[in-house]
C-alpha cells in the first residue's frame, strides 16, 4: 500500500484495517481498526489531520483532504465511491453517497446521508438522522426507511467485503 510520509509525519493505520494496493495515503492520516480504504482512494492530510474511524469505508477513487483544523470521518461511516470529502466533520455511521462532495467546516450528522451526487456548500450543518440532497444539497428531510436501511447496513457490509479482498485478492501474473 503506498503510504507516504509528509514534512516527517507518516500516515498510521491499525493493523485490522484494510488499504487496498492502490490507495494512497499521505501525512497525518490515521486509519482506526477495522476501517477500509479502496482502490484508487486518496487520503492526502498534509495541513490538518484526517482521522479515518473504526469500521468506516472510503469507497473507490474517492478523495479526502484537511485544511488547517483536522477532519474527521467518524465510526462506520460510508464515503462511498468517487465522492470528494473537504475539511469536515462526518459522523458516525453518515452515508455519503457515490459522486458526492462535502466541502469546508460542513458537518455533518451521526446517521445522516448524503444523496448520492450531492454537493454540500461549506459551513452546512446536516442533522443527525437527515438526508441531504442536490447540488447545492438545499433539501434536508428526515431519513425515509429505505434510507436508513442503507445506513443501518452498509458500513458492516464493507467490513465483511474487506476481509474477503484482504484474503481473496492477488497481483495477476
Amino acid at each position: 500500500m503506498p503510504l507516504y510520509s509528509f514534512e516527517g509525519v507518516s500516515p498510521t493505520v491499525h493493523p485490522e484495517a484494510w488499504i487496498a494496493p492502490t490507495a494512497t495515503l499521505i501525512g497525518d492520516v490515521v486509519v482506526e481498526k477495522g476501517a477500509s480504504v479502496w482502490y484508487g482512494a486518496v487520503i492526502r492530510a498534509d495541513y490538518g489531520r484526517i482521522v479515518i474511524g473504526e469500521g468506516a469505508n472510503i469507497q473507490d477513487n474517492s478523495v479526502i483532504h484537511s485544511g488547517t483544523e483536522p477532519t474527521e470521518i467518524g465510526r462506520n461511516v460510508t464515503v462511498g465511491h468517487l465522492c470528494l470529502v473537504h475539511d469536515c466533520t462526518v459522523g458516525e455511521q453518515a452515508l455519503i453517497g457515490n459522486g458526492s462532495t462535502v466541502l469546508d467546516r460542513s458537518d455533518i450528522g451521526a446517521r445522516a446521508m448524503i444523496a448520492a451526487g450531492s454537493t454540500v456548500t461549506p459551513n452546512t450543518q446536516v442533522p443527525a438522522e437527515h438526508m441531504a440532497m442536490g447540488s447545492p444539497a438545499k433539501k434536508i428531510v428526515p431519513l425515509s426507511d429505505s434510507a436508513r436501511g442503507w445506513v443501518d447496513y452498509n458500513a458492516a457490509l464493507y467490513q465483511e467485503l474487506s476481509q474477503r479482498h484482504a484474503k481473496g485478492t492477488k497481483p495477476v501474473d
